[in-house]
């Protein structure tokens, strides 16, 4: 059975993206992979295997990320602290909003974009986001 092992984010500054990640999410760097022109840097915490793989590409000081990206999606156990832990590092995430179907209510969650852009989804842990 195949197995997902990372999720790979272009970068304009990795250290900078680096530390966005550590402080967002807590994520750790794994692993390191140096190249005359680009730098592989692997990230995750010990709630996943799967990790983000950092991609820096010498010379490369923009990327588009065109109509097809989505999202990267993490799960919290207390929505409203890790939104307010956020704000406090300054790092400015979207309103809390609510997803319901009639009057169920399928998850809460709020958005933030990391260095370059990327949008980055927030959920509440529980029902189908475990």
């Amino acid at each position: 059975m195949p197995k997902l092992i990372h999720t790979e984010i272009r970068v304009t500054d990795i250290n900078i993206s680096l530390r966005f990640y550590q402080q967002a999410f807590g994520l750790k760097e794994t692993h390191r992979i140096e190249f005359d022109d680009f730098s592989l840097v692997y990230l995750r915490n010990f709630e996943s295997e799967a990790e983000i793989e950092l991609t820096w590409n010498s010379g490369q000081a923009e990327y588009s990320h065109g109509s097809g990206y989505g999202q990267v999606a993490f799960v919290v156990d207390d929505l409203g602290l890790h939104f307010k832990q956020l704000c406090n590092l300054g790092l400015k995430p979207a309103p809390i909003k609510e997803f319901r179907r009639g009057d169920e209510l399928l998850a809460r969650s709020f958005f933030i974009q990391d260095p370059d852009g990327y949008k980055i989804k927030v959920l509440q842990r529980g029902g189908h986001y475990q």
